[in-house]
């Protein structure tokens, strides 16, 4: 396909080849060998095209922004702009924690391309893992790191607020992909829009149910609004376990186009109510062979680690930088430690019911909005499915709705083994 004006050109197995030969970092990424170099198109995800490059002497990742949905195509446009604010992310995240963000090769902008490192087999995505019943004892600790870390460095308790607002105008050109947030997760979900879906006709009546409800469409206003103008951190933006590559000993965070400075919560939320989400699906996923409860269990005791983990290691970020040149507490005012201690209490709190607020809007919407999870999906019997969603709508609707009632992930543990 002929370059349009911008440079830009989408390509296939055939021109990634072409263009690896014309870029020197990338030759060399693969020991200057080319011969038997074997490409493969793999984006299974919604928006990308994604091609893995395997040769004698080295591998990577090549993976290129279209400017439209993939999943609806050309009638939903999208900015292929939003592989710069991805290469930018991997890059700042990469930076705070090395352990879990795959290395970026190279960046081409005009092409929206980037390059990385290829997470070779037996890494999985996470969903497919959770589907497969698969344990991994390094997860929680994993994922805590990774938040604990990219928020805390990224927020106003390291950073000066100078250093802040640079940091975030840089990240507000990543509007289009904010604005499909939005829409997918705070609005649509709450009317009558053309790409929701729901498991027909067993949903019809909880798909209804959601737009009439009038508490619910409230707090989420609230959510909306945080998540629009509440600048706290580097957020990665779309943090569900299909965002994450696993084995038994390594987690990857991958796939953060749609990061920008927001709300902490928001991540955190995504996480754990996929992981809630991934809870509600065993039930069609048992079989004779395996009723899959000792594995619910895991997955909920990952969930609470998941969180206890990451309040003890930011915490633990906080009080060793307290001196530094975070402007959110100086140290000048907050100067008795029985101070610091009520912020940090005050805070944390503020942070667990954020999470928890956004978390269930994200539970919401892949039960009766456009994009849904394939933990579902992948039951093929619709009536089995439809009874695990309907469980956990219900419960991601109560959690909207009382979230501030809890004051424990534990409690939170209790109500969804309720």
């Amino acid at each position: 396909m002929a370059p349009v004006a911008d440079g830009f050109r989408p390509l296939d197995e055939k021109s990634v080849m072409e263009y690896i030969k014309e870029t020197p970092t990338l030759h060399a990424q693969l020991g200057n060998q080319l011969d038997g170099v074997v490409i493969k198109e793999v984006g299974d995800g919604n928006l990308n095209f994604v091609y893995i490059v395997v040769g004698p002497a080295g591998s990577l990742v090549i993976k290129q922004a279209l400017p439209y949905l993939r999943i609806i195509g050309e009638s939903w446009p999208l900015t292929k702009e939003r592989a710069y604010f991805e290469a930018l992310a991997l890059k700042e995240q990469g930076r705070w924690c090395p352990d879990h963000v795959p290395e970026v090769y190279h960046f081409d902008r005009p092409m929206s391309l980037i390059a990385m490192r290829y997470l070779k087999p037996p890494h999985i995505i996470l969903r497919k893992g959770l589907i497969a019943g698969i344990e991994y004892p390094l997860l929680a600790q994993h994922m805590s790191d990774y938040m604990a870390k990219t928020l805390f460095f990224t927020s106003l308790l390291y950073h000066s607020t100078l250093d802040h607002r640079h940091a975030v105008a840089e990240f507000c050109g990543n509007v289009e992909l904010c604005r499909h947030t939005e829409r997918v997760v705070f609005s649509d979900p709450y009317k009558v829009a053309q790409y929701n879906r729901w498991t027909s006709p067993y949903l019809d009546h909880d798909a209804e149910a959601v737009r009439e409800d009038d508490t619910l469409k409230i707090e989420v206003a609230e959510l909306k609004s945080m998540f629009c103008e509440r600048a706290q951190a580097l957020i990665h933006g779309d943090l569900h376990t299909g965002s994450v590559m696993v084995t038994g000993d390594s987690t990857q965070v991958i796939d953060p186009e749609f990061a920008f400075y927001g709300p902490m919560g928001f991540d955190i939320g995504a996480f754990l109510g996929n992981l809630i989400l991934a809870f509600f699906a065993q039930d069609g996923h048992a079989d004779k062979g395996n009723d899959r409860q000792a594995y619910k269990q895991w997955i909920l005791k990952t969930a609470e680690e998941t969180w206890n983990l990451f309040h003890q290691k930011f915490i633990s970020l906080w009080a060793g930088h307290k001196d530094g040149n975070g402007e959110a507490y100086p140290v000048s005012i907050y100067n008795k430690p029985e101070l610091q201690l009520l912020v940090q209490k005050r805070y944390m709190a503020g942070l667990f019911h954020d999470a928890l607020g956004f978390g269930a809007a994200k539970m919401i919407r892949r039960i009766v909005g456009v994009a849904h999870v394939e933990d579902f999906e992948s039951i093929a019997d619709a009536s089995r499915r439809a009874y695990c969603e309907r469980r956990a709508l219900d419960f991601a609707k109560m959690l909207l709705k009382e979230r501030r009632r809890f004051q424990s992930i534990n409690q939170v543990i209790s109500a969804i083994q309720e």
